[in-house]
């Protein structure tokens, strides 16, 4: 079986639909990438060094970062080597399936955990300006459209705006928002929603954060308090800590991961904004040097469009015909 029919058996019913949402998000990542390679396959007849050199700019151009770049190339390399590939369309195959093996084969790892009793609590950290707020609100809109009952807590306390704007999502999703005035300690307001998530039987709490770089030291603490009294009042909890990363950043967004990465004990990505950008690679970077797992991607402004990430269906997107279409 080949890797587009593993691909499809993997995404499975839902295939086409899902297919195709990450098909028209990864439409200008497509473009950065696809387009240049099938460019590549028509000039050089010939796998050889020139081939591969111009094929690691083209990564790169992709955004998907130059250590990761470096080792798809000479994984392709060994490849074409010991397979004895001849043609683009072994070729273009072997380098999705490279691609496909920074995820590892466990598809599971990229779901939301929850808890399998009370509340779970979800921490969301990153920059002001990631679409951290944002991502929050349709996660809420979601869990609510699945029955669930769902508490806001507004723990980015440095600005008005950010307790307004949880605000707002909340009268938009449906969800009650725990929140307090400018200023308050963040841990006590994230404190007073699983307190009260506990009392009056929410099934998820949503937790924003603040996101000063400018005074990291400050904010790596503010972000261990808040994880350690969260951990206090309900034990297991944070069940996720999301970090959220602009995904037109590219690789930016690694650097800004590190700070966030030493505050909190961070269980998944979730890459907004991805529908704008041709830096999409970005995404396979985050994989093989963090080796945290993208959960969550945005492809669109719509309430709707925050998809769970799967493996599958970004590499049947990346190289897909259409929207998600596989080859």
């Amino acid at each position: 079986m080949g890797l587009w029919d593993r691909l499809r058996r993997t995404l499975g019913d839902a295939g086409e639909k899902i297919g195709s949402a990450f098909g028209r998000g990864l439409a200008k990542t497509r473009h950065a990438l696809v387009d240049p390679l099938e460019g590549l396959f028509r000039r050089r007849a010939a796998f050889d060094d020139d081939f591969f050199l111009e094929l690691e700019e083209i990564l790169i151009a992709a955004d998907v970062g130059v250590k990761t770049s470096a080792w798809l190339v000479e994984s392709l390399r060994a490849d074409v080597r010991k397979k004895g590939l001849t043609t683009p369309e072994e070729v273009r195959e072997a380098l999705a399936a490279r691609i496909l093996e920074v995820f590892g084969d466990d598809e599971s790892r990229f779901r939301l955990t929850f808890a399998p009793e009370g509340p779970t609590v979800i921490l969301f950290v990153g920059v002001n300006g990631t679409g951290k707020t944002t991502t929050l609100g349709k996660l809420a809109y979601r869990l609510k459209g699945e029955g669930k009952r769902v508490l806001l807590a507004a723990g980015d306390t440095f600005r008005a705006g950010a307790i307004d704007q949880l605000r707002l999502w909340g009268e938009r999703v449906g969800a009650d928002v725990v929140a307090r005035e400018e200023g308050a300690d963040p841990a006590a307001v994230l404190y007073e929603a699983v307190d009260r998530a506990q009392r009056e039987g929410y099934d998820v709490v949503l937790g924003d954060t603040a996101g000063r770089l400018h005074a990291k030291q400050h904010l790596m603490n503010e972000l261990r308090k808040i994880v350690r009294v969260v951990g206090q009042k309900l034990p297991g909890a944070p069940h996720e800590v999301l970090l959220v990363l602009d995904g037109t950043t590219g690789q930016n967004g690694l650097r800004q991961a590190e700070v966030f990465l030493e505050a909190a004990r961070v269980t998944g990505i979730a890459v907004t904004k991805l529908d704008g950008t041709a830096r999409g690679g970005v995404v396979v970077t985050i994989q093989k040097e963090l080796d945290i797992p993208v959960k969550l991607v945005g492809v669109g402004e719509g309430r709707e469009d925050l998809l769970d990430f799967s493996p599958a269906a970004f590499v049947a997107g990346l190289f897909g015909e259409g929207e998600g279409r596989t080859p």
